[in-house]
């Protein structure tokens, strides 16, 4: 009856063994399956994380598309941060800059580096941005100031049922990563 025991004991430590690899590959495989999702879907609004060269488009002034400018911090980020305007109107295939304005609000020197995301997410291949603050870490001095530019231009091909698209950016304080 012993045997009996250890037996069913040894399956069973043997299928929970496989359960919890199955479970570590499932976690370590998550990352991956999320980005060829969203890649799928078009839910990341992944923007390009450089300038574009600007190009001639040809304007199109019948159609107007409104930009939405939404401005986060991280939590632990010690800045005001915000657009100049909370939304535009634009003709796709014009460009565009608008300005955002940033304060260290601390004693010390700061590195901070935002993060940009677009929604609709399909919509991020048609906006394009020739100059961003959020290229490069930004760097500021105790309890500095800044105003940043970002100039872009939603192209002339992004689909009519796009009537809205919004640029997010979260700034990010980087200061203790940077030094390393």
């Amino acid at each position: 009856m012993s045997e009996d025991l250890g037996q069913k004991n040894t399956k069973l430590v043997r299928k929970l063994a496989l359960v919890a690899i199955a479970m570590f590959g499932f976690g370590y495989a998550l990352v991956p399956l999320y980005d060829v999702l969203c890649d799928l879907t078009g839910l990341n609004g992944k923007v390009e994380g450089q300038a574009v060269q600007e190009t001639a488009y040809e304007v199109d002034k019948s159609r107007e598309v409104t930009v939405e400018f939404l401005t986060s911090l991280n939590e632990s980020t010690p800045m005001v941060f915000r657009s100049e305007v909370k939304s535009m109107k634009v003709h796709p295939g014009e460009y565009y800059t608008v300005n955002f304005y940033a304060k260290n609000t601390t004693n010390q020197p700061m590195i901070a580096q935002a993060i940009p995301s677009i929604t609709p997410g399909l919509a991020a291949e048609f906006f394009k941005k020739t100059q961003c603050f959020c290229f490069t870490e930004q760097t500021f001095a105790a309890n500095e100031e800044k105003t940043m530019p970002v100039r872009f231009v939603v192209e002339p091909t992004l689909p009519e049922r796009y009537k809205t698209v919004t640029l997010a950016y979260t700034f990010f304080d980087n200061t203790n990563i940077s030094k390393k």
